[in-house]
């Protein structure tokens, strides 16, 4: 088995790979495409074909896809001494013996495909803007510390512009949030979170059932990542028509 970087005599056979399976690889391609400047990727080659990927985004994001072998590889070759990682099951072992868990989650990825769908919007969604950016960062700081505990408002704001952002206020107040994209290949939703004041009202549902009405517009698949434990989040999702597709290792780790 080779490992080799992707370059543009791979392109085409890099192309045919993830489109086989685009939510599998959604982020390879988006990275690719429009990040390509903060983006490496290796592929396992063997026989003339691709047995497996690893994306490195921003000398930090880590994804691994592909057979249990070309994941060994990949984590050997790998050099970061802190990385936020996703991978398929089977390449926990490999991580684990180079990284020293810090944090450790089974991450969902949920499909909604058209025709699916089952909106129940209940309340007042508004569009937000860069004046709510640092709302929006407050939202999220608080609601999980874990993986956003780092937003800043003006992070917010500068991803506006790419990332659409919904909300629901109250008293002016801006009291769930609800962030998507529309990519070549499906669409995204990255972001549902309320404030605890304003939780168990039906904010989330409302928020994601605009979103999805909103996406099916442009793309007939939409994705959404979840904490396989947030039994909250799952359940709003599945009643708006979202089906579990693939699980994931999710590792914030230091290298041993």
């Amino acid at each position: 088995m080779e490992i080799v970087p992707l370059n543009a005599h791979f392109e085409s056979s890099f192309w045919r790979h993830v489109n086989q399976d685009i939510l599998h690889y959604l982020f390879f391609a988006f990275d690719w495409k429009y990040r390509k400047s903060e983006t490496a990727i290796l592929l396992a080659s063997e026989e003339g074909r691709i047995r497996g990927m690893m994306l490195i985004y921003d000398n930090r994001i880590v994804q691994l896809r592909g057979s249990p072998e070309a994941a060994k590889a990949f984590v050997e070759k790998l050099d970061l001494d802190r990385v936020e990682l996703q991978a398929q099951k089977t390449h926990k072992k490999y991580i684990l013996d180079k990284y020293r868990p810090i944090v450790t989650h089974e991450l969902v990825l949920m499909r909604l495909q058209r025709g699916e769908e089952k909106p129940q919007i209940k309340h007042k969604v508004t569009q937000l803007n860069v004046s709510d950016a640092d709302q929006i960062a407050e939202i999220m700081n608080r609601a999980n510390p874990e993986f956003w505990g780092e937003i800043t408002k003006e992070g917010i704001a500068e991803r506006l512009s790419e990332v659409n952002c919904f909300g629901i206020r109250v008293n002016e107040e801006v009291a769930s949030i609800c962030r998507m994209r529309t990519t070549d290949w499906a669409s995204h939703i990255s972001t549902v979170a309320t404030r605890e004041t304003h939780r168990n009202r039906g904010y989330a549902t409302s928020l994601v059932s605009h979103a999805v009405k909103q996406l099916l517009r442009e793309k007939d698949t939409i994705a959404i990542y979840v904490l396989a434990e947030n039994d909250p989040a799952v359940h709003v999702y599945s009643k708006v028509g979202f089906k579990p597709y693939r699980s994931y290792f999710f590792m914030i780790g230091d290298k041993r």
